[in-house]
């Protein structure tokens, strides 16, 4: 019951029985558990280290459970750091990868070096990335920024999507939220669910980006016309990076048949829009960076402001620090 919250289910019995059986120790917690005194003292250990059980001022060398009162609000605690600092590794993640790829943008335009390789034209992009996949042995990542994908590109790619999920191959693809508004690719995204292959949404991704194996990493060099040209990336340390990131925005994104809110009551578009307006942001670039109308961006702008009663966007800002929709420092 507890799993949620780090705690395993041997772990979880240990606490729950030294709470019920305060004066026990571990040969008691042994016999009555039915557990191997190795996987009492185990247990002990993970208590210690969430702080669910403390030495006894009482008894020396005994441990005492905590309250379950105090005993979950040090877990919720917790797993709030926690995942305050996942968005902290996000962010950063984010950062670093931007940098990385503008860096290869400008480097990449003249010449290839080690590690890089560059790609002119969209035959040129599609042929290696055919070679690519047809070497591909274990799994495949996609960003795959942008509105509803068109019909005949998605239909294009079901042949070889079929062949690589028929070899075994794991295929993680991240679209933006609004996708979900293009039937026909909501469409693809559930024929290929059913053949295995993994599927979720982000309000919003750095950048189209296909990774091999964790080996090669394919990257257009102007995101705004990904045809033109891409860099083809095998150095060992920008693949960590990029694999970093794809990991971290595949975490907090949320499976495409259906989307979950915050604790603030936002969902992922909208809290990317508090994001985006606190940044300064006009409409139309928030529009560009959700692959939304610029129609659609002010409505969802304007709902926002509506929610915290606000008229201008400076105050919108303050507003929403005060309601925790975004942190009070940087």
């Amino acid at each position: 019951m507890l799993t949620a919250l780090g705690l395993d289910a041997t772990s979880e019995s240990v606490y729950r029985a030294m709470l019920a059986h305060p004066r026990e120790g571990v040969a008691g917690l042994t016999e009555r558990l039915g557990l191997s005194e190795e996987d009492v003292r185990r247990s002990l250990d993970l208590l210690s280290e969430l702080a669910l059980v403390r030495p006894s001022y009482e008894r020396a060398g005994e441990l005492r459970a905590v309250s379950p009162e105090a005993g979950m609000e040090l877990l919720m605690a917790r797993q709030q750091a926690e995942l305050a600092a996942q968005q902290l590794r996000i962010e950063a993640s984010r950062a670093a990868a931007a940098q990385l790829i503008a860096d290869f943008a400008d480097a990449g335009r003249s010449a290839s070096g080690p590690g890089v390789d560059q790609l002119t034209g969209l035959d040129e992009i599609r042929d290696r990335i055919s070679v690519l996949a047809r070497d591909l042995r274990s799994e495949l990542m996609t960003f795959a920024p942008g509105g509803g994908h068109r019909p005949e590109t998605l239909d294009a790619s079901k042949r070889d999507d079929e062949e690589l999920l028929g070899r075994g191959v794991r295929m993680r693809s991240l679209f933006l939220d609004s996708v979900r508004n293009s039937q026909y690719t909501v469409s693809y995204a559930t024929w290929l669910g059913e053949l295995g292959g993994e599927v979720r949404t982000a309000a919003e991704l750095p950048t189209r980006m296909m990774i091999f194996d964790r080996a090669t990493a394919v990257i257009p060099v102007n995101s705004e016309d990904s045809a033109a040209s891409a860099v083809v990336l095998t150095g060992q340390g920008t693949l960590t990076a990029l694999c970093a990131l794809f990991e971290n925005v595949w975490s907090g994104a949320q499976p495409l048949g259906g989307a979950v809110r915050d604790k603030s009551g936002l969902s992922p578009q909208e809290a990317a829009v508090v994001r985006l307006l606190a940044q300064g942001l006009t409409d139309d670039a928030i529009a560009k960076r959700l692959a939304v109308s610029p129609r659609t961006a002010r409505r969802l702008a304007t709902d926002l402001m509506e929610r915290l009663e606000v008229r201008s966007r400076f105050e919108f800002g303050v507003r929403a620090v005060q309601q925790g929709w975004l942190p009070a420092q940087r």
